[in-house]
């Protein structure tokens, strides 16, 4: 049974807003460092230093004490939605949670992002208000996704913890749908493979435990001795299990044919042979059109822990992504740590 993290089954917004705050609040307590990264780079500008401050011999006035050790104040105050319904009015009034902080942050937090002119009223509303204060109120309009892609940012595949708790986070944002999936098609997932890599490319499918969590992606590439050596785009993700009145199948994504039926059949065999259990534990069932060889090294030394998401439009360095064989041919030319 797998451990969740965070809390699901209950009144969406408030329970979106608590799961977010928890999901800030692990980070912060894995790594300050790491933490106060992510707000530097997605909240603050860089001139701002929110960590405390230790100086020795630091000029004052007319001293200088031996030790000082200071934190500029700030607060961030967040409104969440479960779609695109701030209203001005209401945000008018949460700036009345600021007092003398020096640096004010209003988030308005959401699947997806404000429309223009909404946000245009408010940000005109604000620049009013700001005119009368000695430190201004910064309003930033971000989503689930974008918050969880800047956390992502600024941890990596040693922190194997905060990798888990992050997962648990997707999982849960996709299952109520705070993330879209409209970008999935510029999403790459690496999977460790292993003793199954050939079955896998042979067969054209990949399994994995049903209760692991993952971001929407359209494709798929599988990983062994320190490379991503293939890749293919998903064209089906089908559940299964095996129950005393057969085989028991839920379809995610795509078509459950007789061929794909036959497949997961040859997958429960082929785990059997690995030692693991495909029949009385539920898995998902990835088919891809074609696995095509690939080689996209990996240059930092261990290999990774678990499965690993490129966003292709990074990597490419394009907007459009080629076809899936092109894309293969372009992965030989990359690497990444």
């Amino acid at each position: 049974m797998r451990i969740h993290y965070f809390q699901r089954y209950h009144e969406k917004e408030n329970v979106a807003t608590a799961n977010t705050m928890l999901l800030l609040s692990r980070l912060y307590q894995y790594s300050s460092d790491k933490f106060f990264r992510f707000l530097k780079s997605e909240i603050f500008s860089d001139s701002f230093e929110p960590e405390i401050i230790f100086n020795l011999q630091e000029r004052s006035v007319d001293s200088i004490p031996d030790a000082t050790i200071t934190q500029e104040s700030f607060k961030i105050v967040v409104e969440t939605k479960m779609s695109d319904w701030f209203y001005s009015n209401q945000l008018m009034r949460h700036l009345n949670s600021f007092k003398d902080e020096k640096y004010k942050v209003m988030i308005t937090l959401a699947p997806e992002l404000m429309a223009e002119n909404k946000k245009k009223d408010f940000e005109n509303q604000l620049k009013e208000y700001n005119a009368g204060q000695k430190h201004h109120v910064i309003h930033i309009n971000t989503t689930f996704e974008n918050l969880a892609n800047a956390i992502q940012e600024v941890i990596d595949d040693r922190d194997y913890d905060m990798q888990e708790v992050l997962e648990d986070y997707l999982n849960y944002s996709y299952n109520d749908g705070l993330i879209t999936v409209s970008d999935s098609w510029k999403y790459m997932r690496m999977q460790l493979a292993g003793v199954t890599f050939d079955f896998n490319v042979r067969e054209n499918v990949y399994y994995d435990n049903a209760e692991r969590g993952f971001r929407a992606h359209d494709y798929l590439s599988l990983y062994k001795m320190k490379s991503a050596r293939a890749i293919g785009k998903v064209c089906a993700r089908i559940l299964a299990i095996e129950t005393e009145n057969g085989m028991q199948y839920e379809v995610e994504y795509g078509e459950l044919t007789e061929e794909r039926k036959n497949k997961i059949l040859k997958s429960i065999e082929d785990g059997d042979e690995h030692g693991y259990d495909l029949r009385t534990s539920k898995h998902r069932y990835f088919f891809v059109e074609k696995f095509y060889e690939t080689d996209f090294k990996k240059i930092t030394p261990r290999a990774p822990r678990g499965s690993r998401i490129f966003d292709l439009t990074q990597v490419l360095e394009t907007e459009q992504i080629p076809e899936t064989e092109k894309i293969a041919e372009l992965l030989m030319e990359r690497t990444w740590s």
